[in-house]
């Protein structure tokens, strides 16, 4: 089992101001968050009710894809963003199809790291890393997952739940073209992404509003934004849907979720 890089990444969590990864934990039921998440959690849900189900509808629709793509001959997984450990995991998910899938987690959140080794468990034919890196620093991401992954052979590029948190004049674009252009023909992107479209402007401005004041970003874009991200990919069947709508028959819905809508848009592409 490899180590991880950095196994003095516990002391460094910072639990003074809420962060995504744990937030996102705590909405999945997850244990590995702190009250300053929870509590920005749980004004969140005040506003709506229902985001919950939706980051649980955005976990389904991950193992759905992955699971697509091992059928389909993919062994090669890079997941930025990555979050804290939910099971089932990105790897779980593909060592089930291929048992000798090799997988990267990436994630800049120290707590992520602290609980690496929980992830750092698959096939004994396969291999699994795990990276604490900014995924803005796409030279490091693609260097740190060279060590375990071969970029000349197709690669399954995971960025879920991801680029909500970086807005363009961040260089959200930026960022997911220099991924985009690093991958070997036959690559595919799996994205999903939360938006606004569904939602009155007022309640937009309103949730947008409580999470800047806890110094937090938000980029909630609209079906076309979205859709630029696969610029140069060509989108898989069915396309820019719903989180729900992708091959729902791939995976076991989601308790609850039955006329409810997750907000998220999700697609998968492939790299001709």
């Amino acid at each position: 089992m490899p180590e991880p890089q950095d196994a003095g990444a516990a002391a460094r969590v910072d639990t003074s101001k809420p962060h995504p990864a744990r937030m996102y934990d705590w909405m999945l039921g997850g244990k590995d968050n702190y009250p300053v998440d929870e509590e920005l959690g749980r004004q969140m849900v005040a506003l709506e009710p229902q985001l919950p189900l939706m980051a649980r509808m955005n976990r389904a629709f991950m193992r759905r894809a992955t699971r697509w793509l091992a059928t389909r001959g993919i062994d090669q997984f890079l997941d930025v963003g990555s979050g804290i450990p939910t099971e089932p995991n990105l790897h779980q998910v593909a060592q089930s199809v291929r048992p000798e899938a090799r997988v990267v987690y990436c994630d800049r959140d120290p707590i992520v790291m602290a609980h690496a080794e929980a992830l750092l468990h698959g096939t004994p034919e396969g291999a699994l890393d795990f990276a604490l890196v900014d995924a803005h620093d796409t030279e490091a991401v693609l260097a740190l997952a060279a060590k375990t992954l071969d970029l000349s052979r197709p690669v399954a590029l995971s960025l879920v739940a991801l680029l909500h948190f970086i807005r363009d004049e961040d260089g959200a674009l930026a960022l997911v073209t220099a991924l985009k252009d690093a991958l070997a023909p036959g690559s595919h992107l799996v994205m999903s992404h939360f938006t606004a479209d569904f939602h009155a402007p007022e309640d937009v401005t309103r949730a947008s509003g409580t999470y800047r004041a806890k110094g937090l970003t938000a980029a909630l874009r609209t079906r076309a934004e979205f859709t630029r991200f696969l610029d140069g990919f060509e989108t898989v069947g069915p396309g820019v849907v719903l989180a729900e709508e992708w091959h729902p028959e791939l995976g076991e819905r989601v308790p609850g979720q039955d006329g409810r809508v997750s907000s998220t848009y999700a697609a998968v592409a492939r790299k001709a």
